[in-house]
């Protein structure tokens, strides 16, 4: 097993934290980089758009999030331990996640709710795994639901006063509440940080 799965195995909590680029103060929008940290700050890995030229780069500033990209996480030693794809999508976004070795692991799918927000956790089958359902007054928490208990909460946290009013760099935090999630189980809870960003955070999310 990689540091990077034993790291994600062992830890209560991960912060998943997105770097600033000093381009999106002018409203420009760059690629999606995040470190991926223990609860004590400590890095073990990294997940990032690759750069794939200027024309991703214009895709970018005028379809956000709802064009087709990838997010590509890496550990320290920069190899790849996951991808996850994003298909085009006017409504309703999707995030395919893949293991090492492009191995099938599951898929975050959103679905319509009045005044809520929601998505699921499917499996490699398309089967619900895991349910994220959260009322529009709880801007920052995100929780998540597996046969009816918490399993995970998906917690926005503070950037400071800067990062928060100019750009679009969020910092979150997923808390691991059951201790039997598997591998893949933590892996898209981890990938469901950067969804979460994607579908609510980015400049261009609707």
């Amino acid at each position: 097993m990689s540091t990077f799965l034993q790291a994600l195995a062992q830890a209560n909590a991960i912060y998943v934290r997105q770097k600033f680029e000093i381009a999106e103060i002018f409203g420009f929008e760059t690629r999606n980089r995040y470190q991926i940290q223990t609860e004590d700050g400590q890095q073990f890995g990294y997940c990032a758009e690759p750069k794939v030229g200027f024309g991703d780069a214009i895709m970018r500033q005028f379809f956000g999030h709802w064009r087709v990209f990838n997010i590509v996480g890496t550990d320290m030693d920069n190899q790849q331990v996951f991808r996850a794809h994003h298909p085009f999508r006017w409504f309703f976004q999707r995030l395919d996640v893949f293991g090492a070795g492009d191995r099938p692991v599951g898929s975050l799918q959103q679905r319509f709710a009045w005044l809520n927000k929601k998505f699921d956790f499917l499996d490699t089958r398309g089967r619900v795994i895991m349910t994220m359902t959260s009322p529009f007054w709880k801007i920052w928490t995100f929780p998540i639901q597996k046969n009816g208990r918490d399993v995970s909460i998906i917690e926005k946290k503070w950037s400071g006063l800067s990062k928060e009013i100019f750009t679009d760099a969020d910092n979150f935090r997923v808390r691991f509440i059951d201790g039997k999630l598997t591998a893949d189980e933590r892996l898209l809870l981890l990938t469901g940080a950067v969804f979460i960003d994607l579908l609510y955070f980015e400049t261009k999310a609707s």
